[in-house]
């Protein structure tokens, strides 16, 4: 079911748009009812793959996100355009679509049946009431693939509760394993919920079209937020279910390993990884301290872990002696690893990410270009790059429904 072009009045037309670079997802049509966070974000994942993604708005606003700060003021148009937004909307094409409208339904109802994948972060059964459930559209449309995602998912108690990225770490035992052993829980600075529900939807959404192209039969997906965080969560619920013990916050410490965590230089802070036996006792060496590679508290990783205060408070002895730049030096050339504390500003002058090329520039409809990081994992044969701008509302409105329906829009 993948479509390279469609045809209108006996043309061909492309519906990745002119000059769109074929990705590996070229020629799938992605409808994406996706507000905010998690949604757009699977959304934009397989966009910038090479997938059409058509975003649906309503026509008094759109997608919430497009009012969140900052807002970037236009060099031409003169118009401000949020620059979170654009963080999430790249390569996509918006339509707006008044579902309050029985007509306006019914002709979206009709590219339900013209398109590969569905993305929805709706609250469950909104997009049942309105006719444009999975059950519905599957018996006209049987590979397609439709992905809900939700705070709690699409059953159990919590269903119908809304969700934002903060209850979901509260709920889920983040906040629990995040911040200072004495200090009160904390929240990921990244909202890890969201976007790990976006990131396993996408990975579910081309794992199911997959199948359905061997098999013509699609899939209904239920991805929460919930579940995701919890997935990723696995060493904390693997000490757990082998301990019955739950985790506890240590800050930047690890529970069963040290030295791996942060340490204040005289300047400022830096990580130390020495994850193994090996390690440990190059860092031994390489700090002048040969004494603690035969202390019996830190004689192997398990105790090194039990005792990890001690030694933790020993090491932060040494190492306030001398600037960060200097650590960071020795210890890599020594070969263990270690990192400065980088803030934002910091990571995107490091030469890595330059090397990577991981930093890109998006014009944005107003006339004015901010960077953004593009897709970051590199594959062979495809090229990323960033072709169409985050749409303004409803700016592709005419052309999707002319080039998937073949109708001008009244």
């Amino acid at each position: 079911m993948f479509r390279g072009v469609a045809k209108v009045g006996g043309m061909p037309i492309q519906t990745v748009g002119v000059g769109m670079s074929k990705g590996p997802l070229d020629g799938l049509r992605v409808l994406e009812f996706g507000q905010v966070a998690a949604g757009p974000f699977s959304g934009m994942l397989l966009a910038d793959l090479g997938a059409d993604v058509v975003k649906v708005e309503r026509p008094d606003g759109g997608d919430g996100m497009r009012d969140w700060p900052p807002m970037i003021q236009g060099s031409e148009a003169g118009e401000q355009f949020s620059g979170s937004f654009a963080s999430l909307n790249r390569n996509k094409r918006s339509i707006v679509v008044d579902l309050k409208d029985v007509g306006s339904l019914a002709r979206l109802r009709a590219l339900c049946d013209q398109v590969d994948v569905v993305v929805e972060n709706f609250r469950p059964g909104v997009l049942e009431r309105l006719g444009l459930g999975y059950k519905v559209i599957a018996q006209t449309n049987s590979r397609l693939v439709y992905c809900s995602l939700s705070g709690y998912g699409q059953v159990g108690p919590y269903a119908q509760r809304g969700a934002f990225d903060v209850t979901v770490q509260a709920i889920s035992g983040v906040m629990s394993v995040t911040g200072e052993a004495d200090g009160p829980p904390a929240k990921c600075g990244v909202p890890i919920s969201d976007f790990t529900a976006g990131l396993y939807a996408s990975y579910t959404i081309v794992a199911s079209v997959y199948r359905a192209r061997q098999t013509g039969i699609g899939a209904y997906i239920d991805c929460s937020m919930l579940g995701a965080v919890l997935g990723i969560s696995a060493l904390q619920h693997g000490e757990y279910f082998s301990t019955s013990v739950p985790p506890r916050r240590l800050g930047s410490a690890h529970p069963q390993n040290a030295p791996y965590q942060a340490f204040d230089a005289a300047d400022g802070a830096f990580v130390v990884a020495a994850g193994n036996q090996e390690l440990w006792r190059k860092l031994c060496k390489a700090i002048g301290r040969p004494d603690i590679a035969t202390d019996l508290r830190f004689a192997n990783q398990e105790l090194r872990a039990k005792n990890q205060r001690q030694l933790a408070k020993i090491l932060q002895s040494v190492f306030i002696k001398r600037r960060k730049s200097d650590w960071l030096s020795l210890l890599d050339e020594t070969g263990i690893p270690c990192a400065p504390v980088n803030d934002f500003k910091e990571i995107f002058v490091d030469p890595q990410v330059e090397a990577m090329g991981l930093v890109h520039k998006m014009r944005l409809p107003n006339g004015e270009t901010m960077q953004t990081v593009g897709f970051p994992a590199a594959i062979t044969g495809h090229d990323f790059r960033i072709e169409r701008s985050p749409p303004t509302l409803g700016e592709h409105t005419e052309e999707v429904f002319e080039e998937w329906l073949g109708e001008e829009v009244r």
